[in-house]
C-alpha cells in the first residue's frame, strides 16, 4: 500500500525522508551494531545524539545563550501543572489568556497551584477570535503571563505579543518551527513533539535561565526545571528514540532552508486551502480571518448530514484523519511542516470533486 496524506493533528505526519533514514538506521546506528532504542542513554553514542538535537534546535530557533533547552516527558498537558509548580514559587497569581480548549485546560491545572487571573477570553463567542488584553488587566506582581498562540482544536492562531515585563509563557506545540519567532521575548516556551518535531513522547522546554531560580527543592526531582537543566534532562531515562527522531526532523528542516523557508511553504499551503474554502458555498471556515491558523484548518460542510460520507470517501482517496476534534465536530486539516504541498493540493481536488458530486 502506498503512503497516504495524513492530516492528523497529532501524532502528525513525519517527513518521509526522516522515516526512511530512521528505517535504514533502525538495526545499526552508525556502525554500533545496535539500535538507538537499545542504546544506553549514558553512552557516548546517545550523548552525541542529544547534543546534536539541542544544537540543531538552537540554530533553527536562534536560541540565545541565556536560555536552557530541556527535554521532558508527560506531554504538554503535564506542563500545564509543571509550569506553575516551578514558576509560581513565591507568587500568589499568574495571568492567563483564554483562547480555546487548550488554554482552558492550562487554566484549570494552574488553578490547583495559585490564583489565575484570566486577562482576556473569547469563550463567550465560541473561541472564534483572539481577545484583546486590556492595558490594566496584567498584574505586575503576577508570576507570568501564559498564552496559547495556536489552538489546535479551534484553528485559531496569533503571533503578536503584549507589551509586558511579565515573563511570557507560551504553549507552542502547534506553532514551533512552523514560523519565525523571537525566543528572547519569551520567558518559557514549551511544545509537545508530536506535531512539528517528531513522535509523541517528549516535550521541548526552552526556558530563560534566571527563571530556573524559582524552582523549589520541594518539587519532585523529575518535575524540577532547575534539576532537569543541571542534569541535562537525564535525571531518569529520557525518551531516547523520540529525541533521536527529533534530531532527524531538525536535520531535515535545516536541509529545507530552515524556519524562514518552511514558513513560506506553510503560508502558501494555508492560503491555497483557505482560498478554496472561501470561494465555496459548500464549505466554510468560522474563524476570524485575522486569526486563522496556518497549521490547523477547520471547515464545516453546509449539509452536516454529509460529514460521514465525506470522511469515508476522503479516506478511500488516501486523505486520512480529517474529522474535527470530538468536542467541536466538523472537519479539520492539520497541515504541519511535514505535509507536502501536494497533499494540500490533493485535498482541495477531492473537496472540489465532492462538492460537484454532492452539492
Amino acid at each position: 500500500m502506498s503512503r497516504v496524506y495524513n492530516f492528523c493533528s497529532g501524532p502528525a505526519a513525519l517527513p518521509e525522508a526522516v522515516l526512511k533514514k530512521a528505517q535504514a538506521e533502525l538495526l545499526d546506528w552508525h556502525g554500533t551494531g545496535t539500535s538507538v532504542m537499545e542504546m544506553s542513554h549514558r553512552s557516548a553514542e546517545f550523548m552525541s545524539i542529544l547534543a546534536s538535537c539541542k544544537a540543531r534546535l538552537s540554530r533553527l530557533l536562534d536560541i540565545p545563550e541565556n536560555y536552557e533547552v530541556l527535554f521532558v516527558q508527560g506531554g504538554a498537558s503535564t506542563l500545564f501543572a509543571q509550569i506553575p509548580a516551578n514558576l509560581a514559587n513565591g507568587f500568589e497569581s499568574a495571568c492567563y489568556l483564554d483562547t480555546g480548549t487548550w488554554s482552558a485546560k492550562a487554566i484549570k491545572e494552574a488553578q490547583k497551584y495559585l490564583k489565575v487571573d484570566v486577562v482576556g477570553s473569547s469563550k463567550e463567542g465560541g473561541y472564534l477570535t483572539v481577545p484583546d488584553i486590556p492595558a490594566d488587566a496584567l498584574n505586575a506582581n503576577a508570576a507570568y503571563l501564559h498564552i496559547t498562540p495556536n489552538e489546535t482544536i479551534g484553528g485559531v492562531e496569533f503571533d503578536h505579543l503584549p507589551e509586558t515585563d511579565l515573563p511570557i509563557v507560551a504553549d507552542l506545540s502547534s506553532t514551533i518551527l512552523s514560523r519565525k519567532i523571537d525566543v528572547s521575548k519569551y520567558g518559557l516556551i514549551y511544545a509537545g513533539a508530536q506535531k512539528n518535531v517528531g513522535p509523541a513522547g517528549v516535550v521541548i522546554v526552552i526556558v530563560r535561565k534566571d527563571l530556573l531560580e524559582r524552582s523549589s527543592d520541594d518539587l519532585p526531582s523529575t518535575w524540577n526545571f532547575a534539576n532537569l537543566a543541571k542534569n541535562d534532562s537525564m535525571i531518569n531515562t529520557p525518551p531516547t528514540f523520540a529525541i533521536y527522531l527529533a534530531d532527524l526532523v531538525f536535520e531535515w528542516l535545516e536541509a529545507q532552508g530552515g524556519v524562514a523557508a518552511i514558513e513560506k511553504v506553510n503560508e502558501h499551503k494555508a492560503q491555497l486551502l483557505y482560498d478554496f474554502i472561501d470561494q465555496s458555498a459548500f464549505y466554510s471556515n468560522p474563524i476570524d480571518v485575522a486569526y486563522r491558523s496556518r497549521m490547523n484548518v477547520p471547515f464545516i460542510l453546509a449539509d452536516e448530514s454529509l460529514e460521514a460520507t465525506f470522511l469515508a470517501e476522503s479516506e478511500a482517496a488516501g486523505l486520512r484523519t480529517l474529522a474535527g476534534h470530538r468536542s467541536v465536530g466538523g472537519m479539520r486539516a492539520s497541515i504541519y511542516n511535514a505535509m507536502p504541498l501536494e497533499g494540500v493540493q490533493a485535498l482541495i481536488a477531492f473537496m472540489k470533486a465532492f462538492e460537484e458530486k454532492h452539492g
